[in-house]
């Protein structure tokens, strides 16, 4: 029997229904770090090139990566009135954190990296009266959050696949500022890590145009006619011709 959706209480059947969607392509809707890239650039979304151009550096990927948070908080302070057991709230804006863990190896570290924009740009680092690295601006090996180089906001985007490299979304963080840089190892362990944390001013929705389909894949309309989905829509066969009204339609790929 093919299952039906859940989309209020009205045709709510645990055993016969799937909530607000169907589940069967979830194999290869889901997000997944295999199919996310994590890139360094500018600090304004607006102004972040995916392809280099005269004078503008683009985005860098990230490699090496073994954790990658972010997390935004509101400020929100509950208020009551004298006269009134209720309670009503105001509001601030939001304030937004953010954590990168990565492999520590040859090559650009992830100080150098995230501030590939800057090198690039053409920002003479040698003449900082605090270095950040030991050379020359060519040296791969950046330290010294006393540097003035850390004074100059960057950006750092992210991007979301799913299996059937369809774009999920898409996140540019803005104005990131460095707070602390750490590198711990210990006898024994198998690798050296290197953290950066720091805070940016907002996190903004983001659609690079260059992420498209690869040559020669699968492309999802036929991966969803296989399992049983009418035209790749996410709506199985049976549902066809079903009035949008009964909310059934809008449940895959809404």
């Amino acid at each position: 029997m093919t299952l039906g959706i859940t989309k209020g209480l009205h045709n709510w059947r645990t055993q016969a229904s799937t909530v607000e969607r169907i589940t069967d392509d979830a194999a290869y809707t889901a997000g997944h770090p295999d199919d996310t890239l994590v890139l360094a650039g500018p600090p304004r979304k607006d102004v972040a090139k995916e392809e280099a151009t005269s004078g503008w550096p683009s985005l860098m990927a990230i490699g090496m990566l073994q954790g990658f948070q972010f997390n935004s908080q509101k400020p929100t302070q509950p208020m009551q009135a004298i006269g009134s057991g209720r309670t009503y709230f105001v509001s601030g804006k939001s304030q937004t954190t953010w954590r990168l863990g990565r492999l520590f190896c040859n090559g650009r570290n992830l100080l150098r990296v995230l501030y590939h924009n800057a090198v690039a740009g053409g920002v003479k680092i040698q003449n900082f009266d605090d270095k950040p690295v030991a050379e020359t601006a060519n040296d791969m090996y950046f330290i010294n959050l006393d540097s003035e180089l850390y004074y100059i906001p960057m950006g750092i985007a992210a991007i979301f696949r799913d299996k059937a490299k369809d774009l999920i979304g898409a996140v540019y963080l803005e104005l990131c500022m460095i707070q602390s840089y750490g590198v711990g190892f210990n006898a024994g362990q198998a690798m050296i890590m290197e953290d950066v944390n720091g805070m940016c001013d907002r996190v903004l929705p983001w659609h690079p145009t260059s992420v498209c389909k690869l040559d020669g894949t699968v492309d999802r309309k036929t991966m969803d006619e296989v399992i049983g989905f009418v035209g790749g829509t996410g709506l199985p066969t049976s549902m066809q011709g079903l009035n949008k009204d009964n909310n059934l339609a809008d449940q895959s790929r809404d």
